[in-house]
């Protein structure tokens, strides 16, 4: 693990945002699923068992890069209660990007369906042909949908607040890579305030007392 720094890598951004365009996708394609008996439900469906599989491979490379390379702290001034919330929902979607696809996998073994990735490709089941687990599973799947659609609300509505509200570079650090630091307080000779009392300082110095003698 390299130590802690102030921004994200390159790779944590671009796996940040691609899974948020997979999630959304993924999310939308669901609701359409369940709302559609139409032939679309068949063509849904073999956009969304793929699109499954590539979140969870994304979330666990997404993992890795995260324990290989941590985040930056969030600022220093942040409650205690508000750092708790963040990180406890980013464990939370962690878990969810995760279980869900996993769930769903077992859920069509469970009901002896074929995880079909493709025209040829099908991935071997992970759970026994059961019709019990097959319901317990699909409610499963369902409730950690909207469990998902909550928390990811919840994060955007928290990256919102950090991005137009509190303006502490937590939402451009996602963004660039790099968080805004405060800048540095101007003295009254237009140089920042350290440089002008370092030149005040100075002008007390030797050279002020020759010039008075």
């Amino acid at each position: 693990m390299t130590p802690t720094t102030g921004t994200f890598t390159l790779p944590a951004r671009v796996l940040h945002w691609l899974m948020a365009i997979l999630i959304v996708a993924m999310l939308f394609i669901g609701v359409g699923m369940v709302a559609s008996v139409s032939a679309r439900h068949e063509w849904l469906l073999a956009i969304h068992k793929p699109l499954g599989i590539a979140i969870l491979i994304l979330a666990i490379v997404r993992l890795a890069v995260r324990l290989r390379h941590p985040p930056p702290p969030l600022p220093a001034d942040l409650p205690a209660l508000q750092k708790l919330a963040a990180l406890a929902s980013h464990w939370l979607l962690y878990a969810l990007m995760l279980a869900m696809p996993l769930i769903g996998w077992a859920m069509l073994s469970a009901g002896g369906y074929p995880v079909m990735l493709g025209s040829s490709l099908r991935l071997p089941p992970i759970f026994p042909v059961s019709p019990v687990a097959f319901a317990v599973l699909r409610h499963l799947h369902g409730w950690f949908a909207m469990l998902l659609f909550l928390t990811f609300l919840a994060h955007m509505g928290a990256a919102l607040y950090h991005g137009l509200i509190r303006r502490d570079g937590v939402l451009s650090s996602m963004i660039r890579g790099r968080r805004k630091t405060a800048p540095a307080s101007i003295g009254y000779s237009g140089e920042p305030a350290e440089n002008a009392h370092a030149a005040d300082a100075g002008s007390n110095g030797p050279d002020a007392a020759e010039r008075i003698e």
